[in-house]
């Protein structure tokens, strides 16, 4: 069969239609795995990206919730950092005499301390009782009342001391006559006109008379009631040394006995300290000791060493006595008072402290008052052991801030009154 030369033409067309076509399902079958392997890896990628993108929104979450804190923070420290001042200038701080200074290093002395009560010296006390019975008739000394030596207190009416003054006057009376006879008898005997035994006798009536006149002074005297009075059976009760009444148990009118406790009479320019020590303290407390006395209530201080302590303890109280003496020359510390009894010890060093009078209580909470410009700004602290004078800063200041320390109890009254502005 021949064939025509167009014929071969299509055969060859149709031909290369066939290889184009083949070649091509070969390379689509090659690129299946290929593309399902690229599809898996993009799906990786997708899950990746996702992921990604969830921890991005996470941590952009926490970012802004840290920030949150952060803020708030900051605004509570802004709150916190915001505190009062005390406006008070140079001037005015001179006139109120408030003193300023530095926060720094101090040497405090270690202490113990102990709770006591002011009590009456009772070396400087004394009961005033009669020692006759008797009947008040006059009654000048009141209650309270600040009293000399030899003061009259009362004026008692006694029979026993009407005879005892009898007595005394009849003894002088013997004695007079005794001398004049002891005189008469010398003259005769110098005369020879009577015998020397005459005259001995005189001189020992003149002695026995003397001494009947002594024993009757000295009864006197021991009841108080020598001296001269406007009747015989009337005798006066007096102060025995300068102080205050502090008891009375007299009227006008009233019956007493001799051995009544009519006033009570205290010097209380010098008063006790008395606190207890238990056992595990005795070692520590010991005669001569320097102690400070304090009082909350009155804010007196005073200092004054160990005078005695008790050898035996209490059956009840299984604890000792141990007693400070304290001068009370403008009577601050009066009897009854509840006091802090600080027995110092040994001395300590510490970086940071302020005189004590500088911290004051405010809102139940230590503050000082550290100078600023234009007045005192109250800073809270955190006070430490203290030797009553100088207490150790555990937190609230830094070394060398100066704070107000004489008169600090001024600011604090011109807080209290408002006079302050806020500040950052």
């Amino acid at each position: 069969m021949n064939i025509t030369k167009k014929q071969r033409l299509l055969m060859a067309a149709i031909l290369a239609i066939g290889l184009a076509a083949g070649g091509a399902v070969l390379m689509t079958d090659r690129r299946a795995p290929a593309a399902e392997e690229h599809g898996h890896a993009h799906g990786k990628d997708d899950h990746h990206d996702e992921d990604e993108h969830q921890a991005g929104h996470k941590h952009e979450h926490e970012d802004e919730h840290h920030a949150n804190e952060q803020q708030a923070a900051a605004g509570t420290h802004d709150r916190t950092s915001e505190r009062r001042v005390v406006k008070l200038n140079e001037a005015q701080a001179r006139a109120a005499a408030v003193g300023v200074a530095p926060a720094g290093p101090a040497t405090l002395q270690s202490a113990h301390e102990f709770q006591g009560e002011i009590r009456f010296n009772e070396d400087r006390t004394a009961h005033v009782v009669p020692r006759l019975a008797g009947v008040a008739e006059s009654v000048p000394a009141n209650l309270g009342q600040s009293v000399r030596r030899g003061q009259v207190l009362a004026v008692l009416a006694s029979t026993s001391v009407s005879d005892q003054r009898s007595e005394y006057l009849a003894a002088e009376r013997r004695l007079q006559a005794a001398r004049v006879t002891l005189e008469r008898e010398r003259k005769l005997w110098e005369q020879k006109i009577s015998a020397e035994q005459d005259y001995l006798q005189a001189q020992h009536a003149v002695r026995e008379a003397e001494i009947a006149v002594t024993n009757a002074q000295q009864k006197l005297s021991a009841v108080g009631a020598f001296g001269k009075t406007s009747a015989l059976n009337q005798f006066e009760l007096r102060a025995p040394f300068d102080g205050t009444i502090v008891e009375k148990h007299l009227t006008l009118g009233e019956s007493v006995k001799e051995d009544a406790s009519v006033f009570t009479i205290s010097d209380l320019r010098s008063v006790w300290a008395e606190f207890a020590v238990g056992p595990q303290d005795l070692d520590v407390v010991r005669v001569g000791q320097r102690v400070v006395v304090s009082s909350s209530a009155s804010q007196a201080r005073a200092q004054g060493v160990i005078s005695y302590v008790g050898a035996l303890l209490g059956e009840q109280t299984r604890t000792a006595r141990a007693r400070v003496t304290i001068a009370n020359p403008q009577g601050a510390w009066r009897p009854g008072l509840f006091v802090t009894v600080s027995v110092l010890g040994a001395d300590e060093r510490v970086p940071l402290s302020v005189p004590s009078e500088a911290i004051q209580g405010i809102e139940n909470q230590a503050m000082v008052f550290r100078a600023v410009p234009g007045g005192f700004q109250p800073i809270p602290v955190r006070p430490g052991r203290s030797d009553g004078r100088n207490t150790e800063i555990l937190g609230g200041l830094q070394p060398g801030d100066r704070v107000a320390t004489t008169n600090a109890f001024v600011l604090k009254a011109e807080m209290g009154k408002g006079s302050t502005e806020h500040t950052h």
